[in-house]
């Protein structure tokens, strides 16, 4: 397949990040590498959104810091970026209106300037962080949302310069749902999710999982009816090598933070450590 026939994926990451962890971002790289060896796809931008302070869970400190961290732990990536939207709404998102919500701003994008391939421009370009994101957000924000099919936007093809003049190609761009197999699982517990956001989230955007050592996939998507209706478009990222990452989580980090336990080292990036002592997070906190 020609990069032009490749389908182009922006991977987006919805979650607590309470603190974001390096197993946070080995998630994003590892994801990336395994779509790039399928030869189907090509990555060209992640967005971590950070849940809204509203969703209520304990020991979630305010999203000013969980937003600042995860700042932090991407500044020395070239491909993955934060996104406050879902922290500056009113109250907490659907993970189904956040995906719809950047569909839509995708689309909006298409009649206002070009997406290059190697990375994403002006009016949707993530390198401008906060800033660009949450003027955006003021007019977007309460845009009414159908439901997603594969769509194709115009972006620039670098490989189709020919001389002073370029050349523009359509090529097909979706937006993926990047996960652990925890949130997989969470698809087939009762009463959890409602049956509508799963159809749109796995059937018309899909889902990338990155699964935990020992997971049994397979055996989860068999338990629903909607995961096994959409296997089609879940891609369980395999890879026959453990890997230490990928059990680290944030609730481990906190516990090391509040034992000093020196192996927090090897769960977060040195600059949020730095971070969290700075502002005393997590210390006293429990959980």
């Amino acid at each position: 397949m020609t990069d032009n026939t490749k389908t182009h994926v922006i991977l987006l990451s919805c979650g607590s990040f309470n603190p974001i962890t390096k197993g946070h971002i080995h998630m994003f790289e590892k994801a990336r590498e395994y779509l790039h060896k399928t030869g189907k796809f090509i990555v060209i931008g992640g967005i971590i959104s950070p849940v809204h302070d509203s969703y209520g869970k304990p020991g979630l400190v305010p999203s000013r810091h969980r937003l600042t961290m995860c700042q932090l732990a991407v500044q020395s990536s070239d491909w993955i970026r934060v996104d406050p939207w879902e922290c500056y709404q009113d109250t907490w998102q659907t993970t189904c209106s956040v995906l719809e919500h950047h569909r839509d701003l995708m689309k909006v994008s298409r009649g206002c300037c070009n997406v290059l391939r190697n990375g994403l421009s002006a009016f949707y370009n993530l390198s401008k962080g906060f800033k660009l994101w949450g003027k955006m957000s003021e007019s977007l924000g309460k845009i009414c949302c159908v439901r997603p099919h594969i769509d194709r936007f115009t972006f620039v093809d670098e490989n189709a310069n020919l001389g002073p003049a370029m050349r523009y190609e359509e090529i097909e761009l979706r937006i993926l749902l990047l996960c652990g197999s925890d949130l997989l699982e969470s698809f087939c517990i009762p009463g959890l999710w409602k049956d509508s956001d799963m159809e749109v989230i796995v059937g018309d955007f899909g889902i990338v999982v990155v699964p935990r050592d020992g997971v049994d996939t397979e055996r989860i998507m068999n338990h629903s009816s909607v995961l096994r209706k959409n296997k089609d478009n879940i891609t369980v990222v395999k890879d026959d090598a453990n890997h230490p990452m990928s059990i680290v989580s944030s609730t481990k980090s906190r516990l090391a933070l509040q034992h000093g336990d020196g192996h927090v080292v090897d769960y977060l990036n040195q600059t949020v450590i730095d971070y969290i002592l700075q502002s005393q997070l997590y210390i006293n906190a429990s959980g």
